[in-house]
């Protein structure tokens, strides 16, 4: 069977995307994690079905690269708007369902604009910050990103002790460029290595450095990837409503692999 497919990427974070909306195609993890693989597959961070939902634009199903079903992902969510965008199935707005519920999404020619879950909460220690923005986030705070182990260290959080046994947690490094400035790597779950960029990750740091500098929104955030953006609202202590995720999501290309 050929599969049709299509690759987008949102600042470095990369999805192979399929229009599901027939059903046709029947994931499974071994599957998707060869999809996923870069020496044996197409490559990519994870996989996205985009397939029909009442009352939506549409639905969007997330895959991680090692063929499990994922928590809610920031940066493909953007790519999902994007790819719907293009496929025509709206203009310019949009109302979608994932994993973590409703989600809305704008799309002009440059950036998408992905309003995120709200977040209730945000747990606050001294050397580090864990909140979930649609996935869970640890945040640590250094003062030289390029020189950080973000694959060693990450390791050791997200399989340590407090984290592993509740499933793992992302681990984000955050480096202070100046006001309403920041400079993210992170260690992915899922992904088991360091990713380009994360949406939900980039979020959680944002939330995170507002709590820590009293800064306001719209904060600017530099990836590997590139450079997105988070805006928010802060209804109450450490409760964040009216959260966006701002930055571009590309198509790469488009292709047919055999399964």
């Amino acid at each position: 069977m050929e599969l049709p497919f299509f690759k987008y990427q949102g600042t470095g974070n990369d999805f192979v995307m399929i229009d599901n909306r027939t059903g046709f195609f029947q994931s499974s993890q071994e599957l998707i994690e060869k999809l996923c693989h870069r020496r044996f597959g197409i490559g990519s961070d994870g996989l996205i079905l985009l397939e029909n939902a009442e009352g939506y634009d549409f639905r969007m199903v997330y895959f991680n690269a090692d063929g499990r079903e994922g928590s809610m992902c920031g940066n493909g969510g953007r790519c999902a708007v994007r790819f719907a965008h293009d496929l025509g199935l709206f203009d310019k707005e949009t109302s979608f369902i994932a994993v973590d519920g409703l989600h809305e999404g704008v799309a002009t020619e440059e950036i998408i604009r992905l309003k995120m879950g709200p977040v209730n909460g945000v747990e606050r220690h001294d050397d580090y910050d864990f909140l979930n923005t649609g996935s869970p986030h640890y945040v640590t705070y250094v003062d030289d990103i390029q020189e950080t182990e973000v694959v060693e260290i990450g390791k050791d959080v997200r399989y340590g002790s407090k984290f592993g046994p509740l499933g793992g947690t992302n681990v984000n490094f955050v480096q202070l460029l100046g006001e309403n400035h920041l400079s993210v790597r992170t260690y992915e779950r899922g992904v088991e290595d360091e990713t380009y960029s994360c949406g939900t990750g980039v979020t959680a740091c944002v939330l995170s450095a507002h709590l820590r500098e009293g800064w306001n929104g719209p904060v600017t955030v530099e990836t590997l990837g590139g450079t997105l953006q988070v805006d928010y609202f802060e209804k109450d202590e450490a409760k964040f409503d009216d959260i966006y995720l701002i930055g571009p999501a590309v198509r790469v290309f488009e292709g047919s692999v055999s399964i």
